[in-house]
């Protein structure tokens, strides 16, 4: 399998506060890689890593290699800018643009990159909002806002916003953990079709998403990397004590 993004020796900083320790992983291009563990192990600090949104903290200090492509993305002249637009981020709570239409939050980030001529903003509505099984539920009220939209729905639109830029990889926040059961499994079905085109790394406290919809599963304790494997392995036969013991749900 080829590596998409490559973590070496990442240690993140707040202040004084060591957050993230030594943590070495390779994502699989067109995988998905579930990050899992207890409440403040440093898995979304890890995640807002890949896309420099640390950058936008004042007291952050990331040290260390991202590697996109064996192309470290913290290396001076790196626009900021354009590895969001490589690396595409969505939340935990649906956040569409409040005051814009469903069809302007698709075509939001990419009309960034200047004019885009109606007929071709069409083509990427319509695309962006089949690939994530949207279309059919909205397709006759586009002009309509998007926080009419329900909970999922609005999460799925995210995703179509993400995509409607091109990225080539998605970080995922716990995509799900607002929404319903129903909705879940429609984010989760999304995620297995989407790792055709694009590499996907989640963060999920569900260890039950995590074995359904991943590849590859990441434990993370305390700021350290304990172990990273198979997804199956992980969940079945782990190496490491501390990884069954959270798994089995001794501790966490």
């Amino acid at each position: 399998m080829t590596t998409k993004v490559q973590l070496e020796e990442l240690n993140i900083f707040f202040g004084k506060t060591h957050a993230v320790k030594d943590v070495n992983i390779s994502f699989p291009e067109n995988s998905v890689t579930a990050i899992i563990g207890p409440s403040g192990c440093g898995k979304s600090t890890v995640l807002r890593s890949i896309n420099r949104m640390h950058d936008l903290v004042p007291s952050a200090q990331v040290k260390g290699k991202i590697l996109v492509d064996e192309a470290d993305i913290y290396d001076k002249g790196v626009d900021p800018v354009q590895i969001r637009r490589r690396v595409g981020m969505v939340f935990q709570k649906p956040n569409p643009f409040p005051a814009m239409s469903i069809y302007d939050n698709v075509v939001a980030g990419y009309r960034l990159n200047g004019r885009v001529p109606k007929s071709e903003a069409d083509d990427i509505v319509e695309s962006c909002l089949q690939r994530v099984a949207l279309w059919d539920e909205v397709k006759d009220r586009l002009k309509t806002n998007a926080m009419n939209l329900s909970g999922g729905q609005q999460q799925r639109l995210c995703i179509a916003r993400t995509i409607a830029v091109k990225p080539e990889v998605i970080l995922m926040d716990e995509p799900a953990s607002a929404l319903d059961p129903i909705s879940t499994l429609k984010i989760e079905e999304l995620i297995e079709e989407l790792k055709t085109r694009y590499t996907i790394i989640i963060v999920t406290h569900n260890m039950q998403q995590a074995a359904r919809v991943s590849d590859m599963t990441a434990f993370l304790y305390m700021g350290e990397l304990i172990e990273c494997g198979e997804t199956k392995k992980i969940f079945t036969t782990p190496e490491k004590k501390q990884t069954e013991d959270y798994i089995t749900g001794r501790f966490g």
